[in-house]
């Protein structure tokens, strides 16, 4: 809209502070361009009249501002929508169980501690190892063939001989046998999630597990 002068303004029966509400004074609305537009259009020189190029271009250029206005007010709403959903998920993880990648947990002598292993491909024999912090093995598991994906366990928090464990931290390793090698896997271990924390700016979800500390929900693995 350039050319528009202060003159122009006045026939409108607009002033430079009346165009906009004062908290915007350097904006126009959708009512004051096209009041604009058309005084434009009825006051243009006849032997020097706007280009159709340039009108278009003006009314793409509101057009495009308007439905980025439009798009932040969607993306706005959508984001509120997603943090409300996310506060109420998060509400319900409390008290619950999640697998989470960590391979040492205290013993819960009562419950044991259950687990699970990542496996990229099919194995014929899955093992877990149990060792306690000196590193010395307490328990052996041989769960035999077990197919990609999740494999779960549970240990009863006995040794070899059938004893119940002494309290303390153990730690969980995991290796798939065969066609002659060993792989070392990633371990998971089920612990209580005590509470959690949603994010201001993200909407991003942190938990705060028993024994372990502040897990990244995005990192759990299974919840149950």
């Amino acid at each position: 809209m350039n050319g528009i002068d202060s003159d122009l303004l006045a026939n409108l029966g607009l002033t430079s502070e009346q165009a906009s509400p004062e908290k915007n004074k350097d904006r126009l609305g959708q009512d004051d361009f096209l009041k604009l537009m058309t005084t434009q259009l009825q006051n243009q020189d006849p032997f020097k009249p706007m280009e159709s190029g340039e009108f278009l271009g003006q009314l793409a250029q509101f057009g495009t501002v308007s439905g980025i206005e439009d798009l932040q007010k969607s993306f706005k709403g959508l984001s509120q929508s997603i943090y409300s959903g996310q506060a109420l998920q998060a509400a319900g993880l409390v008290d619950r169980k999640v697998m989470v990648p960590v391979d040492m947990s205290v013993l819960d002598p009562e419950q044991g501690q259950r687990g699970a292993a990542e496996l990229s491909s099919s194995t014929n024999d899955l093992v877990i190892g149990v060792y306690d912090q000196s590193g010395s093995l307490v328990r052996r598991m041989p769960l035999g063939p077990r197919s990609a994906g999740l494999a779960e366990f549970r240990w009863d928090g006995r040794d070899e001989s059938g004893n119940i464990a002494s309290p303390g931290i153990y730690e969980f390793r995991a290796e798939a046998h065969g066609a002659g090698r060993t792989e070392a896997l990633e371990v998971f271990l089920a612990a209580r999630v005590e509470s959690v924390s949603v994010g201001n700016r993200d909407g991003s979800l942190t938990l705060q597990v028993e024994g372990l500390g502040e897990i990244d929900f995005s990192k759990v693995r299974q919840i149950g």
